[in-house]
């Protein structure tokens, strides 16, 4: 039982629970009023081995300085419960098995290519050339994490007839784009030390605390505007989550800065759980409208 649970540890399962949540709200958008539930199930299950897989190799990759912060000492690779060699085959059956599913059951080539852009990425851009190397590595570096809009926009548009819209996926795309730097940078500013003894060059490493609390308003205030371009092809029930969800992100990231400015004590990682939720209320007021609006509509 310990070696399945380090085994699924190397998936990274509280971070891919949080990308998928991004999937099926895109799905449900991509037919408005429609739920595909066999593909929105298929998608979990191929996503899930897929972003999996990529977060193993990231945990192979980055095996030597998992060992010298606190944060990821506990890792299964760094704790020796699993092997780099072992970690590297589950890896690539993970990779296969994805595009397996969704290629061959979820009937979406698109859907699998973009599964396998997205490890490519993750691995060969984020981790082996710009975490190490760049303080905006998690600004292009994160571009990975924004695929699962994709992955799910593909498989919906593949299985049916209707207009494929790509504009709204990209617009979910940069959503979290943009919200990804704000996110990382507030938990980079809580384990500044670990990073430093690390050698990565996370930004609040490389720079004074005031520039990057300006940095992390600047993102927060672009994702918010980024969530309300989608909002003439949805409905009131997103508009009302981007909304309320988008004034409480910009609040607390412009507190965060104002406390810094001012000399202050501060907590980032309150605003880092904060950016969780309001991820997850936007996208579920997304799923939301997809699914209830039109019907409402039809009635009046």
């Amino acid at each position: 039982m310990e070696t399945v649970k380090a085994y699924i540890a190397l998936t990274k399962p509280r971070v891919i629970e949080l990308l998928l949540i991004a999937a099926i709200p895109a799905m449900l958008q991509a037919d408005r009023g429609t739920v595909h539930l066999g593909l929105i199930i298929l998608t979990l299950i191929g996503g899930w081995m897929g972003a999996g897989a990529a977060n193993t190799l990231n945990m192979v990759a980055d095996y030597d300085i998992d060992q010298k912060m606190r944060r990821t000492e506990g890792r299964p690779l760094p704790k020796h419960s699993v092997g780099k060699r072992q970690a590297l085959i589950f890896a690539v059956c993970l990779a296969i098995g994805s595009c397996a599913i969704l290629w061959f059951l979820a009937h979406s080539l698109t859907a699998a290519i973009f599964i396998l852009i997205t490890i490519a990425w993750y691995i060969g851009i984020y981790t082996k050339w710009l975490k190490r190397r760049s303080s905006q590595n998690v600004v292009w570096g994160g571009a990975a994490g924004c695929m699962p809009v994709m992955v799910g926009w593909a498989v919906i548009i593949d299985n049916t007839a209707g207009p494929a819209n790509w504009w709204q996926a990209v617009v979910l795309f940069m959503v979290i784009f943009f919200w990804t730097p704000p996110h990382t940078w507030a938990l980079a500013m809580k384990y500044k030390e670990d990073y430093k003894a690390a050698g990565v060059p996370m930004l609040p490493v490389v720079a004074k605390p005031q520039a990057v609390t300006r940095a992390i308003l600047i993102y927060t205030v672009a994702t918010v505007i980024t969530t309300l371009l989608l909002t003439p092809a949805a409905g009131v029930l997103y508009l009302a989550a981007a909304v309320l969800g988008g004034a409480a992100f910009i609040f607390r990231a412009w507190q965060l800065h104002s406390r810094v400015r001012a000399g202050h004590t501060v907590h980032p990682f309150q605003l880092f759980l904060l950016a969780n939720v309001y991820l997850s209320v936007v996208f579920i007021g997304l799923a939301l409208d997809a699914v209830f609006l039109p019907s409402l509509m039809e009635m009046f």
